[in-house]
């Protein structure tokens, strides 16, 4: 069964990393808005993301959107002053209605 409009009650952007190079050739990283949506955002313990049989043990939020294409966990999550790097991207139930992306939050170890 699929989540009630409702309980997307929260609005996050989501962003995509844009590699440039300055003027004398260093790369130069910024984070470029791709869309704004409503989410459901959940504070989650490691217990559950390994229930989920996921690698990450330091998982801090499930932020659930309606289904779009083209997110990838190379993306991030803005949700008000909080950054979140998104480590997995679930399509729950494989029905493409909504998408569970697992989160940690702070900087990110590896591209």
């Amino acid at each position: 069964m699929g989540l009630g409009a409702g309980q997307f009650d929260k609005r996050v952007t989501l962003q995509s990393k844009s590699v440039t190079r300055n003027s004398i050739g260093e790369e130069v990283v910024s984070w470029v808005d791709v869309a704004t949506v409503w989410a459901r955002v959940e504070p989650i313990r490691g217990r559950e993301f390994f229930a989920a049989a996921q690698m990450q043990d330091a998982t801090d939020h499930r932020v659930t959107i309606r289904y779009r294409t083209g997110v990838v966990r190379e993306m991030r999550v803005v949700w008000g002053s909080l950054t979140l790097d998104i480590v997995s991207v679930i399509d729950v139930n494989t029905r493409k209605e909504n998408l569970e992306l697992m989160c940690i939050s702070g900087v990110r170890t590896a591209a």
